[in-house]
């Protein structure tokens, strides 16, 4: 089936476009510009944006968030820690109701160290997709790798046998618990995360690391690490955080809306807004109407300043929320897909243009991540796209008149007329 999408403006993941015309044919893009094919359907975009699908940089996920996060134009979601590494997403792969998917698999850290803190005593996954609760789930039959390290020797071994059980890129957890609540939590040491960081890089393994405070960050740095999937809070930045940064070649995913949850700040503003309550059930409306309020002497607007300086050095900068798999209000603040919007505001508020926040959503993650099919609109890839109504590249806030979404080329109408 050939769609000829016409009369919109065209982001196609770095530039607005002088050509308002893209052509589908099936999965991908056909065409960027010219007449459409004699034929083709008609989607007539006018007075709206035609986008790149955008992407959530780091979620921890499940296949109702999949479903959710696609319904608010999310077409791939990075998943930081969870079950969806490649042996057990082909029901994913294959469904063009769920946004797309790549996996960490489970990140390395020590025994009784992050994210253990995190779940209550008495938390039970109650029949929600949990690691003990993936019988009625196609391909999620055996329990995750669970790569607990304490040694130099114990992390290098976990590499391949992650590689072996379908990581897409390697995680480890740098954290003392002092965000969190809980310091003094079991912590990776520097040569336990230098080795494990270099031989990911042996088996040509993109490395992550999970760092909330500026200590954490340069241990990271040291080791190597490729890219960060948050932003320290517990300190505003200087000049010589920023230039390691800078030096390393790192990419950052601030998850500003994780750390605004941290501080107490919930998501009741953005649950407000019709574009968003609309879409949500009660469930995923009390966990956006809650917060993490785990380290509320943070500051949002040193978090914030830390953004802009960070993208001022050259840092690639990816949208990212932390939003929990499930609808759970003691991981609260953020629900899959409205709050990449919110993401996307929040760098704005930093400083970003609305094209530099857009980025961090289409293009900069597909590109450090390696997923060069999607991302941006040009022919030959995949046909994830999002039409919304107005101008985000001018007013940001235009990225939740959501109209359409097409993930390979199918098309869901997300538009309330």
């Amino acid at each position: 089936m050939i769609t000829a999408i016409i009369n919109g403006r065209v982001f196609d993941g770095e530039h607005v476009l002088r050509d308002t015309t893209v052509v589908l044919n099936g999965t991908r893009i056909a065409a960027v510009g010219g007449e459409p094919p004699a034929g083709a359907t008609l989607v007539d975009a006018r007075g709206g944006t035609l986008l790149p699908g955008l992407f959530d940089a780091h979620v921890h996920t499940s296949d109702e968030a999949l479903a959710l996060a696609l319904r608010f134009g999310i077409t791939t979601e990075l998943e930081m820690q969870g079950m969806n590494t490649r042996p057990g997403r082909a029901h994913i792969t294959e469904n063009d109701s769920l946004a797309d998917v790549r996996s960490a698999g489970f990140g390395i850290t020590p025994p009784g160290g992050h994210p253990s803190e995190l779940m209550p005593k008495d938390f039970s996954p109650g029949g929600h997709g949990g690691p003990d609760d993936q019988d009625d789930r196609p391909g999620r039959r055996e329990m995750p790798l669970m790569p607990f390290s304490t040694t130099p020797e114990e992390a290098v071994a976990f590499i391949p046998q992650l590689v072996a059980a379908g990581s897409d890129y390697i995680k480890f957890m740098v954290d003392d618990g002092t965000v969190e609540g809980h310091p003094g939590l079991p912590m990776l040491d520097q040569a336990t995360l230098t080795a494990g960081v270099a031989e990911a890089h042996r088996h040509g393994m993109l490395t992550v690391a999970h760092t909330l405070t500026v200590d954490a960050t340069r241990m990271a740095i040291e080791a190597g690490i490729d890219g960060f999937a948050h932003l320290f809070m517990d300190q505003p930045h200087t000049a010589e955080i920023i230039d390691l940064i800078a030096g390393s070649g790192a990419f950052v995913i601030p998850c500003v809306v994780l750390n605004a949850s941290m501080t107490g700040i919930t998501g009741s503003s953005l649950a407000e807004d019709p574009r968003v309550g609309s879409r949500l059930d009660e469930a995923w409306t009390n966990t956006l109407n809650s917060s993490y309020n785990r380290y509320p002497e943070g500051k949002l607007d040193d978090v914030l300043a830390s953004v802009k300086a960070l993208h001022d050095a050259g840092v690639d900068l990816m949208a990212g929320t932390d939003a929990a798999p499930l609808p759970l209000p003691f991981l609260g603040g953020m629900v899959h897909g409205a709050s990449v919007h919110q993401e996307l505001r929040y760098l704005v508020q930093a400083g970003l243009t609305p094209v530099q926040a857009l980025r961090a959503a289409t293009l900069t993650p597909a590109r450090r991540f390696g997923l060069e099919d999607r991302g941006r609109i040009a022919e030959g890839l995949r046909a994830d796209l999002l039409l919304v109504d107005g101008d985000p590249t001018t007013a940001i806030g235009d990225t939740l008149n959501l109209r359409d979404v097409w993930r390979r080329g199918t098309r869901t109408t997300l538009s309330a007329s």
